[in-house]
């Protein structure tokens, strides 16, 4: 197999690299400080075709694989993870779910707005009291003539105050039950639909996450994707193909950590030598080198599935559970490698450690992924 770069890949990967030389590196240490969420820079984004890399043409998007979208999300995060980490949620989940559920009508009334980044998307399951557990949501819909009146809240939800729209599971049947949620989208500005405070993150301090709030919101029948029932069906294969994203977004982040780590150690000398020469440090980067690469083998096999049309639950646990694995173990060892500087945040490696974090957590906790794995293999 061929794992270089295709026309469209390199096309996309100079025009990140070109975009983020202006757009991006410059701002970097302002938005984590701040904890800014660059809505122009998506806007800018979305003008490149990257807000919509899944969506086809006919809907406004650039109608390109998983390969490619991949390739975008791993050169964004090696600038930025937070860009990274925004730019797949906004494709996979929000964007994603409707382009894989949504009826023509609601595809040409969402998808245009959603794929030139007119519109962010958001997209909720997780809530306060249920994070690997999404089955036992407290948030309800109650159908009341043609509408759904909806009550409670989500948690940790990217792009919660700064969507435009909003995909969302909630329950409509008994709690544990897995034909009992259903999936809304839900606009900004209906009475009802609020967002909450934003929570001050370890890391990805760039990518907003916030709560979404519902107080007795009514959504029309026509915004349900599939359904009564479907949801959560719905959200565990947005999740099979969201954990590829995550996967090369821990890619991105150990790339970044690496490439800094093994200049670092090019140019950094001690008794009379670079400390690349030393065995301790070389052995540290060869480590790093073959985590990268493993991690990449793993992303591509459920690439080359997923464009396929091929069942990628396994596939893509293990993708996301190494690479998220690997982007905080070669992200620690950069820091080490730079030693005192690794702690200070004149180099990107700290930050590139802090946002690893996320990766182990996000759609789907490292153990989540162990569990779906070995469920997998055993049956």
């Amino acid at each position: 197999m061929d794992f270089s770069y295709n026309d469209n890949q390199r096309m996309i990967a100079d025009m990140v690299q070109q975009f983020g030389k202006q757009h991006i590196t410059p701002f970097v240490r302002e938005w984590d400080d701040n904890q800014t969420f660059p809505v122009e820079v998506f806007k800018k984004l979305g003008e490149l075709g990257l807000m919509g890399v899944l969506v086809p043409v006919e809907y406004g998007g650039s109608g390109f694989s998983y390969t490619e979208y991949v390739t975008a999300i791993e050169e964004l995060s090696i600038l930025d993870p937070s860009i990274g980490l925004s730019m797949a949620a906004h494709n996979s989940l929000c964007t994603g779910h409707i382009l894989q559920f949504g009826n023509e009508e609601q595809k040409k009334r969402w998808l245009p707005k959603l794929a030139t980044a007119e519109w962010i998307g958001a997209w909720g399951l997780t809530e306060h009291n249920t994070g690997s557990d999404a089955g036992g949501m407290a948030t309800t819909a109650v159908k009341d003539g043609d509408h759904w009146v909806i009550n409670g809240a989500k948690n940790f939800i990217t792009h919660a105050i700064s969507g435009n729209v909003a995909v969302v599971i909630v329950r409509t049947g008994d709690k544990g039950d897995s034909h009992g949620m259903t999936t809304f989208v839900i606009e900004k500005g209906i009475e009802g639909f609020s967002a909450g405070k934003k929570e001050d993150k370890l890391g990805m301090r760039a990518s907003e996450t916030a709560e979404l709030i519902f107080d007795n919101c009514r959504v029309h029948k026509r915004n349900i994707l599939g359904n009564v029932g479907d949801g959560f069906i719905q959200a565990m294969k947005v999740l099979d193909g969201g954990r590829i994203s995550i996967a090369a977004l821990g890619l991105g982040i150990a790339k970044g950590a690496y490439q800094t780590a093994l200049q670092y150690s090019k140019e950094r000398e001690q008794f009379g030598k670079t400390i690349s020469q030393f065995q301790a440090i070389a052995f540290k980067l060869a480590d790093m080198a073959t985590k990268i690469q493993a991690s990449e083998l793993l992303i591509y096999n459920s690439v080359y599935l997923k464009n396929e049309g091929k069942k990628i639950t396994t596939e893509g646990a293990m993708a996301k559970y190494f690479s998220s694995e690997v982007a905080v173990e070669v992200s620690t060892d950069a820091v080490q490698v730079l030693g005192g500087y690794g702690y200070t945040k004149d180099f990107p490696v700290e930050r590139y450690y802090r946002d690893s974090k996320l990766c182990t957590i996000g759609e789907g906790t490292s153990e989540i992924q162990k569990l779906v794995i070995s469920k997998q293999i055993i049956k």
